[in-house]
């Protein structure tokens, strides 16, 4: 057994002095030099190198930002590993709570809100396409306020076009009623939500925006 350079934490295995397969260090050590291994347990340990490096591909994944079980199942496609392997490895990651939909939806509501602001409807066809259950993301848009949402985000929008509000408030309307429309607001909202940015560069709290 040798310890790869790339990966110090993996061991290379050797069957008769020939690369059989890698391995875990934690594993590796649970081997022993001149110890006999009938073919079942080479498979087996060989099914244990192919489910850790899908595991490391998928935790890798997941180093960027929370994933959607079925965004992590697709990468795992994508990299050519087996059914079985992609069981084993999402349920490794279910355990150790890397892997959540809940969580996710949450994460991706509260991200979209504090940064880029979307209608609930936005917000589940996002989640739809990244193969969250619609039982999964109900409870994480269900607190959403959807006039606060499209306030939060057109005011920036609003002060950018301030000077159109004042000039040209019938194109003003429009621009910002088809800003928020596109981003999933009903028409009830738009309406409330424009009116009331009208109101403020009106009266000078342009600055508050």
């Amino acid at each position: 057994m040798r310890f790869q350079k790339r990966s110090p934490d993996r061991v290379n295995v050797y069957l008769d002095d020939r690369f059989a397969f890698g391995l875990p260090a934690i594993e590796a050590a649970k081997l022993r030099v001149g110890q006999t291994l009938e073919d079942h347990d080479v498979e087996r340990l060989r099914t244990l190198d192919v489910e850790q490096k899908a595991y490391d591909r998928a935790v890798r994944f997941l180093a960027y930002r929370p994933r959607s079980e079925a965004e992590v199942r697709s990468r795992l496609v994508r990299s050519g590993a087996d059914p079985a392997v992609i069981e084993a490895v999402i349920g490794r990651l279910k355990a150790q709570s890397y892997l959540d939909d809940e969580e996710f939806a949450r994460f991706w509501v509260e991200g979209r809100q504090r940064f880029n602001p979307r209608s609930a409807v936005a917000l589940r066809q996002e989640l739809r396409r990244k193969g969250v259950a619609d039982s999964t993301i109900a409870p994480a848009v269900a607190e959403l306020d959807g006039v606060a949402a499209a306030y939060e985000a057109a005011r920036s929008r609003a002060l950018r076009l301030s000077s159109l509000a004042e000039g040209d408030p019938i194109l003003f309307r429009r621009k910002m009623s088809d800003f928020l429309l596109r981003r999933g607001f009903d028409y009830e909202v738009v309406r409330e939500v424009v009116a009331r940015l009208m109101r403020e560069l009106a009266d000078g709290e342009a600055q508050t925006l």
